[in-house]
């Protein structure tokens, strides 16, 4: 597997303010939704611009969130972007990454008369049930990934090696996820199945973990990892390297890293695919630098399967 960085977009809103935090990326419309998190509100990134999507409500009166600030732990963490349904049309389904309380709630968006429109609901009884599943303490749990498979989404834990806990996946239906985001049905009734862990080895002594997933159609994924130096799922580290590994269940095939850009490791957070030919995918891939103050860049990578 080779990888090449084919662009790099810095990604700003239309009024100049930065994008910070980009952690996750779906389709929405002609565009493109990017999740942040450290905020309560999106990007719609579309040929004509960038405009702010509200995905939750200010908490404590904020909409975004810093370890500088001292408001970190307010944030609602939105790690994962999957395309989704609500009554047979497109959406974009947001979760948080579980990693505190507060990071416990899904979000719907989808587009009305070319309008995004938002509901959003509290799922921690499924967090706790994925935790229990995979055997992962509860305040180890950062589920960072999710790729759909048909009616199926996998969502992946990032995992920790210095804590103990390696990467690894359940599957969930994807209409009963829908349901409970939406308050149709239970959160505690989710069915979850088939757990997987993956080993991805480790780059200067730091174990590489998941940080997004995208399915491919022939039904294998490519995880985007990082290597960060933390001790736990909650704070921010150096990362000393990131890579895309190829997967077809829990079976890994192959690592290969993300170029650097300008001498820079960029923690890829969010994955999305553009186009597949033959041996040749092309993904759009959103950066978490952990800078409160910096634009997140967006690239575009191309991966060619050798």
């Amino acid at each position: 597997m080779r990888i090449t960085v084919e662009h790099v977009r810095t990604l700003t809103f239309d009024d100049g303010t930065p994008v910070t935090a980009a952690s996750a990326i779906a389709p929405l419309g002609d565009g493109w939704l990017v999740a942040p998190d450290d905020a309560t509100i999106a990007a719609w990134v579309r040929p004509g611009g960038v405009t702010p999507v509200r995905v939750l409500p200010p908490v404590e009166g904020l909409d975004h969130f810093s370890e500088p600030a001292g408001t970190k732990h307010l944030k609602p963490d939105l790690e994962v972007a999957c395309p989704a349904e609500v009554d047979g049309e497109p959406a974009v389904l947001l979760l948080g990454s579980g990693s505190t309380p507060r990071r416990m709630r899904g979000v719907l968006v989808r587009l009305e008369g070319g309008e995004p429109v938002v509901q959003a609901g509290e799922l921690s009884p499924l967090y706790a049930r994925v935790a229990q599943l995979l055997e992962v303490p509860a305040d180890q749990l950062n589920l960072e990934g999710g790729s759909r498979h048909g009616d199926t989404v996998r969502w992946f834990h990032r995992g920790n090696l210095a804590a103990g806990a390696g990467p690894a996946s359940v599957d969930l239906p994807l209409a009963d996820l829908v349901a409970a985001v939406l308050g149709r049905g239970g959160a505690d009734a989710v069915p979850i199945s088939s757990p997987r862990s993956y080993d991805l080895g480790r780059v200067a002594g730091v174990g590489l973990a998941i940080t997004d997933a995208v399915a491919l159609p022939d039904g294998r994924v490519l995880l985007s990892a990082a290597a960060e130096d933390t001790p736990n799922a909650v704070d921010d580290g150096p990362v000393v390297a990131a890579a895309l590994a190829l997967v077809d269940g829990g079976t890994v095939l192959d690592i290969a890293a993300v170029p650097e850009v300008d001498g820079r490791v960029h923690k890829v957070e969010g994955l999305a695919l553009c186009a597949v030919e033959d041996a040749r995918v092309c993904l759009l891939g959103v950066v978490d630098d952990d800078d409160p103050t910096a634009p997140s860049v967006q690239l575009e990578l191309l991966v060619e399967f050798t």
